[in-house]
């Protein structure tokens, strides 16, 4: 699924809804557990930070303030305390739309194990598409 020889792999996903409706729903944090599966399944806001719980530890997940131009750039804050930045767009396509998230390979992660994460990613892709073409 990736090509490794690259440091990044673009998972992308079309969505037969605006750039607008799925951009607010996608940069609602509180939505994240809807679609979102690898980030665990609750998000809260605690102190105004946006906290998920791993059997690691706490993590923290923070995107770029709301823009117009779908960026949904977020940081994802792990239990270590060091951050990965992930970015991610909402992009206009036709009367629809296409979300794109940059996986960023980590200098630790195998090449099986970034195969894994691609397939999650583009699986909670799949599952926000389904949730935001239901009518």
């Amino acid at each position: 699924m990736c090509d490794m020889g690259s440091s990044s792999l673009h998972v992308s996903q079309h969505i037969d809804r605006s750039v607008a409706v799925v951009y607010q729903f996608a940069s609602d944090p509180a939505r994240l557990p809807d679609w979102a599966a690898g980030l665990g399944g609750a998000v809260e806001n605690v102190n105004g930070q946006w906290v998920i719980p791993s059997p690691e530890g706490r993590m923290v997940i923070e995107f770029v303030p709301a823009n117009d131009y779908g960026v949904l750039d977020h940081s994802v804050t792990l239990p270590t305390g060091e951050s990965v930045y992930n970015p991610m767009r909402v992009i206009a396509d036709g009367d629809g739309c296409e979300v794109v998230f940059t996986l960023r390979r980590q200098s630790s992660v195998s090449d099986e194990d970034f195969d894994k994460d691609a397939r999650a990613v583009a699986a909670d892709l799949a599952s926000l598409k389904r949730l935001m073409e239901v009518k």
